[in-house]
């Protein structure tokens, strides 16, 4: 899902000289990632003329457009699976975030949890941001973002990828502004979300101390390979 940043969405930001999207995309085709879907809205046509339809990266690219009218993060989910574009089961992430971790367990944890849902989630400390889980015997019993509900067991965050069956998003009211992190309360509180704990941090382009962070990483991987 795309986010924005004054004149350019978020994805499109320039990170060692290309738009950070490229570095994403990479990165999910290099762990065996063949289709993504991009709900795309705000300047959504730069979007897709900078990603085009993703050969270039070893994907197979479909967009799905909000237009002007935007339904939140989890309202933009629904979108998309009433526009026919998402099969059962989904990763959700968000279109500013690079995640440097293996894909494949995370899928196999989803498998064996029989869960409708798993978080990946970082035990936090307060460090990287805000804290906003608590995890216990392999689900996450409570998700909350809000200053007001402030759990002092709050250790882990949600890392930024999420799997969910489609009876999930099919619980979202079509045409409705929902943010996800509404729903993964709601999960939480129903012992319906399971966890699956990850040790590398991650990175965003949400910022420009973001960007200078992620580009230090990339430069050390490019000097590591």
């Amino acid at each position: 899902m795309q986010h924005q940043s004054g004149e350019l969405p978020k994805a499109l930001l320039p990170v060692r000289g290309e738009p950070f999207a490229h570095h994403q995309l990479r990165l999910l085709a290099s762990q065996g990632v063949k289709e993504v879907v991009y709900v795309i809205g705000f300047r959504g046509a730069r979007l897709r003329r900078a990603i085009g339809n993703g050969s270039q990266l070893g994907l197979r690219m479909e967009y799905v457009d909000e237009g002007e009218t935007l339904h939140g993060t989890g309202g933009a989910v629904r979108f998309a699976l009433d526009a026919g574009a998402l099969t059962d089961p989904i990763a959700v992430l968000y279109g500013d975030s690079y995640l440097p971790i293996e894909l494949s367990p995370v899928w196999a944890a989803f498998e064996r949890s029989q869960r409708c849902a798993l978080m990946t989630v970082l035990r936090n400390e307060d460090r990287w941001d805000r804290s906003n889980a608590v995890v216990e015997g392999g689900d996450v019993v409570l998700y909350d973002k809000s200053a007001e509900h402030r759990d002092p067991r709050m250790a882990w965050i949600d890392y930024g990828l999420t799997v969910l069956r489609l009876e999930v998003v099919e619980g979202i009211s079509p045409g409705s502004v929902v943010d996800l992190g509404d729903i993964y309360r709601k999960l939480s509180l129903q012992r319906s979300l399971a966890a699956y704990e990850v040790s590398r941090r991650f990175y965003e382009a949400g910022s420009p101390h973001g960007i200078a962070e992620l580009e230090r990483y990339l430069e050390s991987m490019e000097k590591n390979a």
